[in-house]
C-alpha cells in the first residue's frame, strides 16, 4: 500500500486550497502497482493473476474481481487523502489494463498529484476525432472466403467485435437479429446492455450483444450536450452504424436512398456480434479519458476484435514518443489479454508523415478506391460534354432544358445575404422561373464547412418544379473531396474548375441582359446524364488521396520510427453501409437509413471484419499472428495487375496517379483468401513490444515503467529486431543485420527466401532455404548494406515462396547514410 506523511498530506492540502479556483480540466493517472492484465502477484492476500501469452485470462473470475476493487480502492483512498470532497471528481478508475484513473481537477491539483508518492504519471486529457456494399464482391469474400467457414450465414459466427465509436441505430436492418437463423447467446460475452431512456427497450437483440456509452470526460469538459448527443449507445451522429455495418452488418441488406437501391449491402463477417462501446459524439469527436474507459470494458467483456476509426488530432506532445501514452498503453494491454485491434491510420494525405496510427501491436489501416467509381456527365448546348458527378437519374432522353442561375431569379435583391447561389432556400428563388428548367447553383465553402448540402439543393429543385440541377465548383483548394450524393431528380456536381468556367463561359454568351444586368432571356440549355450505374476499373485498388501516408514516426518531433506504418490497406472510399437517420456527421444523409462515405474510418471495420474470419478459423492465434497473416499475403498489384497506384497531388489542384510505395499501402492491399492460409507467421507478444519501447532511443525505463508498470528486462539490439511481419531501418549506416523468425502454421514445407532492393541499397538474406515443420519455428537474417548515400528512402522486400504454394512476402524500406 502506499504511504504519505502527515507533513505531506498537510503540504498538499494547504496548497490546493487556493488551487481549487483554477479552470478544472481532465487528467489521466497511472499509480504504482500492476493491473488485472499484468498482475504477478505481491501484493498481500491477493494471488497473482497474469497468464501466460498464449492464455486467455479469464476476467470474470473471483481473483479478478477481488484485485479490482483493491485497486479502485487505492485510486480512492489516494484522491481522499490529497483533496478536500467536492474538490475533485473521478470520472472512471482503470484496473484492468492500465492502473489509475480518469479525475477532473484543476491544473495546480494535477501538479500536485505529479509530486505525491506512488503516482507514476499525469497526463491532460486530449481530443480524438472519427477518421472519416459493394466490397465483400470486391475483395472475393462470397465465393473464396466465406465458403470455407460454412457461408454467409456462418462467416463469423460467435465471434465478437468491439466498437469504440458513436453509438449504433439497433433498429437497422443491418442489426437485426434473423428470423430464419436467429442468433444465440455467446457465453464468453459478458458485455452490459443499457435501455433506451425514451423507448425503455434494451439496445440489444442477439445480434447487437452489448450496447455502453462513455461520456464522463465530455461532460466534465462541458461538452456533452444529452439533448443533441444522446445520454444513451444511440448514434446521434451516423458514423458507428456504418463501421458496425462495414465490419458485422447482417448479410443482403437492400441499400435503398432516395427511391433507388444500389445494390445489396453486407459485413465481411455478417454472423459476427457487434458490442457497443460509445465514446464518440457528432459535435467534438471525443475524449481520450472516455475512450481509455470504453476499452478497459471491452476487454474485460470479453470481445475478440476491436475496431477504432479513431485517432488523436495530432502526435501526442505529453510523452516523449508516439508509443508510450494512456491510449497505446491500453491498446498494448489489449493486445496483451488476446485482443486484435484495428484502427484507422488517419485522413490527412497525400502529404508524408500524416499516420496518427502509430504502434507496433495496433494494425493501421489506410484506405484504397475500389473498382466502383460513379460518374456522370452534362450535355450543353453547345456540344461540349461536361464531366462530373451525381448519382441521379438523366434528364428526359433526347431532349434539352434551359439552364436557369440561382442568381438570376432571385425573388428579392436582399435575399443576396442568404447566398443563393447555395440553393438551400427555395423561398428566396422566384419557382415560375424555375419551373421545368435546370437550376445552376453555385459549389461555396458552406458545401465544405457542412452549413449546406447537396441533399438540400435537390429538395429545392425538386420543390420549385425543377427538371434538375447542376452544382459548379468555380474555386477549388488543394484537398478538397468530392462524393457522389443520391439524388431523387437528376443532378449533376462539376468539380473540375476548368468543366465549371466552361460551364458560366456558356451560360453568360447565350443569356441577354438589359443595361441593369437583369436577365431578359434565357438561351442557354443542357441535359444530365445518367448517374445511376456504376463503372468498374481494373485500376483498382489504388490508395486514396485523402489516406494519411507514411513514414511513422516515433514522437511529437516528427522523427522517423524503424517501424513501417501504415500496416495495410483496404477499401475506404465511397463506401455503402447503414446509417442512422438522426446522424447528421453527413449532411447529403440526414434522415437516410444508408450512407456512401469515405475515409480510413471505412478501412479499419473492413480488416476488423476479415480478422474475425480469421479468428474464427483460427481461435487460437495471437493478435500478431493474425496481423501477420493479413499483412504478408496483400496485394502489391492491382487487378490488372499492375503496380498499385496512389493518388496524389501533381504540385497544384491537380490530381494525379503515381506509383505507390509502402508509406502509402504499408504490406499492400488486403487479400482475404489468402489470409486465412498464410503457411507462416510472424508472432510477437507483449514482451516483444516491451523489448521494442526498451530499445527504441529516447526512451527512458521509468517512463516505459510508468505506463506498462514492467522493467525493461529485455533488449532487441535495435527496434527494427522486432518480429515484425516488414522491416524499416530508418538510418542506415554500412551494414546492418536483421532477424526475423517465421512460425509454420500448416503442414511441413520447404521455403526460398529470396531479396530484392533498390540500387542505393544492397540485400542479403541467410541461409537461402529453411525446412519447417508443423508448429516450428526459424530464424533468418537479412543483411542490408549502404551502397549510396541518396537521402530517400529505397524499398524493396523479402519473399519466402513454399514448395507447396504459400509464398510469404515482407517490404523492406531503409534510408542509407555516410554515418
Amino acid at each position: 500500500m502506499m504511504m504519505m506523511t502527515v507533513e505531506s498530506v498537510f503540504t498538499v492540502v494547504i496548497l490546493l486550497g487556493v488551487l481549487v479556483i483554477g479552470k478544472s480540466e481532465v487528467y489521466i493517472v497511472t499509480i504504482e502497482g500492476e493491473p488485472v492484465i499484468s498482475y504477478k502477484g505481491g501484493v498481500s492476500g491477493f494471488e497473482a493473476i497474469a497468464v501466460e501469452s498464449d492464455e486467455k485470462l479469464d476476467f470474470s473470475s473471483d481473483l479478478v474481481t477481488a484485485y479490482s476493487s483493491h485497486l479502485e480502492q487505492r485510486h480512492d483512498t489516494l484522491l481522499e487523502t490529497l483533496f478536500d470532497d467536492g474538490n475533485y471528481k473521478k470520472l472512471y478508475s482503470y484496473k484492468h489494463l492500465i492502473n489509475g484513473f480518469a479525475v477532473h481537477i484543476s491544473p495546480l491539483q494535477a501538479e500536485a498529484l505529479r509530486r505525491a508518492p506512488g503516482v507514476k504519471s499525469v497526463d491532460r486529457d486530449w481530443k480524438v476525432r472519427k477518421l472519416t456494399t459493394h466490397t465483400p464482391q470486391f475483395l472475393g469474400l462470397p465465393t473464396g472466403v466465406w465458403p470455407t467457414g460454412g457461408g454467409f450465414d456462418r462467416a463469423g459466427e460467435e465471434i465478437v467485435i468491439g466498437f469504440v465509436d458513436s453509438g449504433i441505430f439497433p433498429q437497422h436492418p443491418s442489426f437485426q437479429n434473423q428470423v430464419t437463423e436467429p442468433y444465440g447467446p455467446v457465453p464468453k460475452y459478458r458485455g452490459k446492455c443499457e435501455v433506451d431512456p425514451g423507448t425503455k427497450k434494451s439496445f440489444c437483440n442477439g445480434k447487437i450483444v452489448g450496447a455502453q456509452h462513455f461520456a464522463a470526460a465530455a461532460t466534465a469538459a462541458g461538452a456533452f450536450n444529452p439533448e443533441v448527443d444522446f445520454d444513451s449507445p444511440l448514434d446521434g451522429d451516423g458514423h458507428g452504424s456504418h463501421t458496425a455495418a462495414i465490419a458485422a452488418g447482417n448479410n443482403g441488406i437492400p441499400v435503398q436512398v432516395q427511391g433507388y437501391e444500389f445494390g445489396k449491402a453486407s459485413g465481411m463477417a455478417p454472423r459476427a456480434r457487434i458490442a457497443v462501446y460509445k465514446a464518440l459524439y457528432r459535435m467534438f469527436g471525443g475524449f481520450v479519458a472516455d475512450v481509455v474507459a470504453a476499452i478497459d470494458q471491452a476487454v474485460y467483456d470479453g470481445v475478440d476484435i476491436l475496431n477504432l476509426s479513431v485517432g488523436p488530432n495530432s502526435p501526442p506532445a505529453t510523452t516523449k514518443t508516439t508509443f508510450l501514452n494512456p491510449f497505446d498503453a491500453t491498446l498494448l494491454s489489449a493486445v496483451k489479454a488476446g485482443v486484435f485491434v484495428a484502427q484507422a491510420s488517419g485522413n490527412e494525405g497525400p502529404l508524408p508523415k500524416t499516420i496518427v496510427s502509430y504502434s507496433p501491436w495496433i494494425a493501421s489501416v489506410a484506405a484504397a478506391v475500389d473498382d466502383r467509381r460513379y460518374k456522370n456527365h452534362l450535355t450543353l448546348g453547345n456540344g461540349k460534354i461536361l464531366a462530373g458527378l451525381g448519382l441521379s437519374p438523366s434528364t428526359s432522353p433526347n431532349q434539352k432544358f434551359t439552364l436557369v442561375a440561382a442568381n438570376d431569379v432571385l425573388l428579392d435583391s436582399s435575399a443576396v445575404k442568404f447566398s443563393p447561389s447555395d440553393c438551400q432556400r427555395p423561398d428566396v428563388l422566384n419557382g415560375n422561373m424555375v419551373k421545368g428548367n435546370i437550376l445552376l447553383c453555385g459549389y461555396s465553402f458552406n458545401f465544405v464547412s457542412g452549413s449546406a448540402s447537396i441533399k438540400k439543393v435537390a429538395e429545392t429543385a425538386k420543390s420549385l418544379g425543377a427538371v434538375g440541377f447542376v452544382l459548379a465548383v468555380e474555386n477549388a483548394s488543394p484537398g478538397a473531396k468530392y462524393d457522389p450524393v443520391p439524388s431523387v431528380i437528376p443532378g449533376i456536381l462539376v468539380t473540375d474548375v476548368s468543366n465549371s468556367m466552361d460551364l458560366i463561359d456558356y451560360y453568360n454568351v447565350s443569356t441577354s441582359r438589359d443595361w441593369t444586368g437583369r436577365v431578359k432571356s434565357f438561351k442557354a440549355v443542357g441535359s444530365i446524364g445518367n448517374g445511376l450505374e456504376p463503372i468498374l476499373h481494373k485500376s483498382a485498388p489504388m490508395v486514396a488521396l485523402f489516406s494519411a501516408r507514411g513514414p511513422n514516426i516515433k514522437d511529437y518531433k516528427f522523427e522517423d520510427a524503424d517501424l513501417l506504418k501504415p500496416d495495410i490497406l483496404a477499401p475506404g472510399s465511397l463506401i455503402w453501409a447503414s446509417w442512422s437517420p438522426n446522424g447528421t456527421d453527413e449532411p447529403n444523409y440526414v434522415g437516410e437509413h444508408f450512407a456512401m462515405i469515405s475515409g480510413t474510418s471505412m478501412a479499419a471495420p473492413h480488416i476488423a471484419g476479415i480478422a474475425a474470419l480469421i479468428k474464427q478459423k483460427h481461435p487460437h492465434w495471437s493478435p500478431a499472428a493474425i496481423k501477420s497473416a493479413l499483412m504478408t499475403t496483400s496485394n502489391t498489384l492491382d487487378r490488372g495487375e499492375r503496380p498499385i497506384l496512389a493518388q496524389q497531388y501533381s504540385g497544384s489542384d491537380t490530381m494525379t496517379f503515381v506509383p505507390a510505395t509502402p508509406f502509402d499501402y504499408g504490406s499492400g492491399h488486403v487479400n482475404p483468401h489468402a489470409a486465412l492460409d498464410p503457411g507462416l507467421v510472424f508472432d510477437a507478444g507483449y514482451e516483444d513490444y516491451l523489448g521494442f519501447l526498451c530499445t527504441t532511443p529516447g526512451i527512458d525505463s521509468r517512463e516505459i515503467g510508468n505506463y506498462t508498470h514492467q522493467p525493461c528486462n529485455y533488449t532487441l539490439g535495435h527496434p527494427y529486431n522486432l518480429n515484425y511481419p516488414s522491416i524499416t531501418v530508418s538510418h542506415l549506416v554500412g551494414t546492418q543485420t536483421v532477424t526475423r523468425t517465421v512460425t509454420n502454421v500448416d503442414e511441413e514445407e520447404t521455403y526460398t527466401i529470396t531479396a530484392r532492393m533498390a540500387p542505393a541499397i544492397a540485400i542479403e538474406t541467410s541461409p537461402p532455404a529453411v525446412t519447417i515443420g508443423p508448429g516450428a519455428s526459424q530464424r533468418f537474417t537479412v543483411t542490408l548494406t549502404v551502397r549510396s548515400a541518396t537521402g530517400s528512402y529505397s524499398f524493396g522486400e523479402v519473399l519466402l515462396k513454399g514448395n507447396r504454394g504459400h509464398k510469404v512476402r515482407m517490404q523492406v524500406v531503409a534510408m542509407g547514410y555516410d554515418r
